[in-house]
């Protein structure tokens, strides 16, 4: 087990020098949830399509462990690989990621939910919100989809969101911008 006051940088030295497996173990263990996370948002909601793409990510990261300069913070060198095993993923199957999934959710959720009373309304006012943003997030191009996922999911700044779509700056921007777009007309469209 390895102290966890120890850094990314160090966990990162002793896997690649000692070959440590539980070096990279911690880092797995404190990198993780966001790294699902991220893939949660990227395939809009797909929490088994996230969870193996997040172990295809790491297994890759342990693989091309050696290829990390140290440019980029870890998590942001992470977010690139998950980021590429979803395109991946998503030229492969060419599916729709979301639309008529979040449909049938909030249809169960209709019949199943108990007639809600004031205290529970500003719950269900959130409830809604959320899965009305997710099912906007999800009719975005892929492309501007992970840009406003990299920027405001992952708090990145547009620089690096760059890096990990591997793309300019400029097109990150562009990207944000014109997803911030749709996803205020789509949100308008849901607007009572």
């Amino acid at each position: 087990m390895s102290d966890p006051a120890l850094t990314d940088a160090q966990l990162i030295a002793r896997a690649l020098v000692a070959q440590d497996q539980h070096a990279f173990a911690a880092l797995v263990r404190r990198h993780q949830s966001s790294v699902r996370a991220c893939l949660r948002k990227l395939t809009a909601g797909n929490h088994a399509l996230a969870d193996d793409l997040a172990q295809e990510t790491f297994v890759l990261a342990w693989r091309k462990l050696a290829s990390f300069r140290q440019e980029a913070r870890f998590s942001t060198w992470l977010y690139r690989i998950a980021t590429n095993c979803w395109l991946a993923d998503a030229r492969k199957r060419r599916e729709e990621l979301l639309g008529d999934r979040a449909d049938e959710i909030a249809d169960e959720d209709d019949e199943t939910m108990p007639h809600v009373d004031d205290t529970h309304a500003d719950h269900a006012r959130g409830t809604s919100l959320k899965v009305d943003l997710e099912r906007a997030l999800a009719t975005l191009p892929d492309a501007e989809r992970a840009a406003i996922v990299q920027c405001y999911h992952n708090d990145l700044t547009h620089e690096e969101a760059a890096y990990v779509l591997g793309c300019p700056v400029g097109t990150v921007k562009t990207h944000v911008l014109r997803g911030k777009q749709r996803l205020k007309a789509a949100l308008a469209a849901y607007a009572p």
